[in-house]
C-alpha cells in the first residue's frame, strides 16, 4: 500500500510519518461546495489573478529587474510573492486539469524571474531596483526570505505538475544563495515573516539535498533569540520573544506563527526531532482552546494582524485574515500527517467551510482580507470590513485563496501501511495503492456518505472514516484518533455507508469570552451560521435566540447565493433601545419582546446581497 513520497503530485510530501499523503491528481473531486469552488477558481479566480499579475506591478517589476523596461517599481516590497502564488495555483491547477496556457504562463515567468535573477543568485525585484545597497540589511521587515519562500513552493508545485525545470532552477539558486549566506558563511540573521522555513523542507524532500533542510533547522532555532532588529512592534510580533521550544501560546502576527509552525512540524518530522514537534503540538492546544473563532479563524486584532490574549475573541473586532486561514490548513495538515489524530482534520473542516471559505464571493472574482463575526449598521472602516473587494494593494490573500482551492483534492484522504483513510467527504474518485474508491454524498448539506469500491489490490485492507467531533453517530465507535475502522477483505462492488448527525445545534461560547457572554452561535454539520438582516423580520440587532430554539433546516436557492440550507430559529424581537441619553438605565423596558422566527444562513455564503448588518453570535432571550 506504500506510495513513495516524491512521485506525490500535492504540495506537501514527507519521507516519513503516521499518514501518507495523495497527489491532487489522485482525487477528483465531482461536486459538492469544494468541487464548486475548484469549478469557479479555473473559470474566473485564476483568470483575474493573471490579469492583477500585471495590473499590480508585479510582472512590470520583474521586467524593470530584468533591464528590459523603464518605470517605477510598483508595490510594497513583498509584491513578488503574489506572484510566486499565483505560479503555485496555476501549477497545481495544470496539476489537476493540465492546459497549454498554463504551462505558457509558467513557462514564460520561468525565463523572466531567470533574466531578472542576479549571478549569484539573489531575486527580489524591490530590492533590486529601489534599495540594492540594502539587500540583507533589513530582513526585521523586508521580507526577503519570505518571498524567496513561496518562489520554492511554486517551483516545487512546478516540478510535481510536470511543468519543467525552469522554475524550479531559478529556485534553486536562490536557495543555494540562502544556503551559502546564512548556513556556511554564518550569518544568524532570520527573517521576521516566517515562512521559508516550510519551503525549504519541501525543496529539501523534492531535491534530497540535505543543507537545505538544515538551513530551515538552524532559523527555527535562530527565531526566538532576539535577533531580529526592533521594528516598534516588539518581539511577540515576529515571534522572537522566546526560542520556539519554550513557548506555550501562538502570539503576535498570525499569520507569521502559522507559517511558524507548519515548518516546525515539516522539520520534526525530517529530523525526527520529537521534542520539537511535542512544542507545535502544545502551542496548538493552547490555541484551539482560548484563540480560535468559531469559524476556524485566527487573529482577534487589527493592531499588527494579531493573536490576542487568551479568550479575546471579539466577533466585532475579529481579524480572522484569509491567509491566516490558509496557513492554519497548512499546520494542521502536517500536525495529522505526523501523528493520525483526527483532531486535526477536525479543525481543517472547521476551518476550510467557515473561514477561509467566507473569504470568496458566490461568482469567485471577489475577496475578504478581514473576516468578521458580526457587521454592525454604522459600519466605518470600508477598506478591509466592507464588500468583499476584487483585489487589494496588499493582495496576499487572493492568489493565496487559489492556490489552497487548486490543491484542495490533496487535503481528502490519505494511506498508510493497513488502507486508507478519509477525512474531508466530497463526492468524488479517490485512488491510492490500487484502491479505487468512488464517493457519493450531499455533504455538506446531507450527512450521508456512499463509498464504493471500485478496484482493490486484494487481501484484507482497512477503510478508515473520520466521526467529526460534532457528530453523535450511532452506528460506529470511532478509535481514539477519531476515526471508525472498517477492516475486510475488500471487492469490487463493495459499499459502506456513513451517516453523520445533521442536527441543527446551538453553541454557547466559554464563559471566559467576555465579548460573547449571554450570546449563542448556530451549527449544523460542519457550517456555522449567521443572520444577515435581508433575511429577517425587523431590525437585526433588536433579535434575540430563545434556549430552546426549535432549530429548522430548509433547503434553498437564494438569488446570489446559490443551493442553501437555511436554520429557522425561534426567536424575539426585543422592544426598541431608549433613543437617547447614556446607553444604560435601571428601569425594565416598557414592552415586553414579542416572538418571531430568526433566519440563519451558512456563514461562508454572507455579504453576497444586500451587504448590511450580519451576526454570527447572537443574544439569548
Amino acid at each position: 500500500m506504500s506510495d513513495r513520497t516524491d512521485r506525490v503530485r500535492g504540495p506537501l510530501a514527507p519521507s516519513t510519518g503516521v499518514q501518507r499523503p495523495l497527489g491532487i491528481d489522485d482525487v477528483e473531486i465531482e461536486g459538492g461546495p469544494f468541487g464548486r469552488w475548484q469549478r469557479i477558481n479555473r473559470e474566473a479566480g485564476i483568470p483575474l489573478g493573471l490579469e492583477q499579475m500585471e495590473k499590480s506591478g508585479a510582472l512590470p517589476n520583474l521586467r524593470l529587474a530584468a533591464g528590459e523596461s523603464e518605470g517605477s517599481f510598483q508595490g510594497f516590497r513583498f509584491q513578488d510573492s503574489d506572484l510566486y502564488k499565483q505560479l503555485e495555483a496555476v501549477a497545481w491547477e495544470h496539476g489537476r486539469l493540465p492546459d497549454d496556457g498554463y504551462r505558457a504562463f509558467v513557462a514564460e515567468t520561468a525565463a523572466l524571474l531567470a533574466r531578472a535573477q542576479r549571478p549569484d543568485g539573489y531575486l527580489n525585484s524591490h530590492y533590486q531596483m529601489v534599495k540594492p545597497d540594502k539587500i540583507w540589511t533589513e530582513l526585521e521587515y523586508s521580507h526577503e526570505m519570505y518571498c524567496a519562500g513561496h518562489l520554492i513552493q511554486a517551483a516545487v508545485a512546478a516540478a510535481r505538475a510536470g511543468l519543467g525545470d525552469e522554475l524550479p532552477a531559478v529556485a534553486r539558486r536562490f536557495a543555494d544563495l540562502l544556503v551559502q549566506r546564512f548556513l556556511v558563511d554564518g550569518d544568524d540573521a532570520i527573517d521576521g515573516h516566517a515562512e521559508v522555513e516550510t519551503a525549504l523542507v519541501e525543496l529539501y524532500r523534492l531535491t534530497g539535498e540535505g543543507s537545505y533542510l538544515e538551513l530551515a533547522r538552524k532559523l527555527i532555532d535562530n527565531r526566538g533569540r532576539g535577533l531580529i532588529a526592533e521594528t516598534g512592534l516588539g518581539p511577540l510580533y515576529a515571534q522572537d520573544h522566546l526560542p520556539v521550544r519554550e513557548a506555550d501560546t501562538a502570539v503576535g502576527h498570525a499569520v507569521r506563527q502559522l507559517y511558524l509552525e507548519a515548518g516546525v512540524v515539516d522539520v520534526a518530522v525530517e529530523t525526527g526531532d520529537e521534542t520539537l514537534l511535542a512544542c507545535s503540538v502544545r502551542r496548538w492546544e493552547d490555541l484551539v482552546a482560548t484563540k480560535t473563532a468559531i469559524t476556524g479563524g485566527h487573529g482577534s486584532r487589527h493592531d499588527g494582524e494579531a493573536f490576542g490574549e487568551r479568550y479575546e475573541l471579539p466577533p466585532d473586532r475579529a481579524y480572522n485574515e484569509s491567509c491566516a486561514a490558509i496557513a492554519s490548513i497548512h499546520w494542521n495538515w502536517r500536525l495529522l500527517l505526523a501523528t493520525g489524530h483526527g483532531r486535526y482534520a477536525d479543525l481543517i473542516e472547521r476551518t476550510l467551510y467557515n473561514a477561509f471559505a467566507a473569504s470568496t464571493s458566490a461568482d469567485g472574482v471577489r475577496f475578504f482580507y478581514v473576516n468578521p463575526l458580526q457587521r454592525r449598521a454604522d459600519l466605518f472602516e470600508d477598506a478591509y470590513l466592507g464588500r468583499r473587494r476584487e483585489w487589494f494593494a496588499c493582495a496576499c490573500c487572493p492568489p493565496n485563496i487559489m492556490r489552497l482551492v487548486a490543491s484542495l483534492g490533496h487535503y481528502v484522504a490519505t494511506t498508510d501501511d493497513d488502507g486508507l483513510s478519509v477525512h474531508q467527504y466530497v463526492p468524488g474518485t479517490i485512488r491510492a495503492g490500487g484502491i479505487t474508491l468512488a464517493v457519493e454524498t450531499d455533504y455538506p448539506w446531507d450527512g450521508r456518505i456512499r463509498f464504493t469500491v471500485r478496484d482493490t489490490p486484494g487481501g484484507e485492507w482497512t477503510l478508515k472514516l473520520r466521526v467529526p467531533a460534532w457528530s453523535a453517530s450511532g452506528e460506529l465507535t470511532p478509535n481514539a484518533d477519531g476515526y471508525a475502522e472498517i477492516r475486510r477483505d475488500w471487492r469490487a462492488g463493495d459499499t459502506f455507508t456513513l451517516d453523520l448527525d445533521m442536527t441543527p445545534r446551538l453553541v454557547l461560547p466559554h464563559r471566559r469570552i467576555d465579548a460573547l457572554r449571554g450570546c449563542a452561535a448556530i451549527e449544523r454539520g460542519p457550517l456555522v451560521y449567521c443572520f444577515e438582516q435581508i433575511d429577517q423580520d425587523g431590525d437585526l440587532e433588536d433579535l434575540a435566540l430563545t434556549p430552546d430554539s426549535g432549530l429548522r433546516a430548509v433547503e434553498r436557492d437564494l438569488p446570489g447565493v446559490g443551493r442553501t440550507v437555511l436554520i429557522e430559529a425561534d426567536a424575539v424581537r426585543l422592544p426598541p433601545a431608549p433613543p437617547d441619553g447614556l446607553p444604560y438605565g435601571t428601569a425594565p423596558p416598557a414592552s415586553l419582546p414579542a416572538p418571531t422566527t430568526a433566519v440563519a444562513v451558512p456563514y461562508y455564503q454572507w455579504d453576497n446581497r444586500d451587504g448590511g448588518v450580519m451576526r454570527v453570535w447572537t443574544p439569548l432571550a
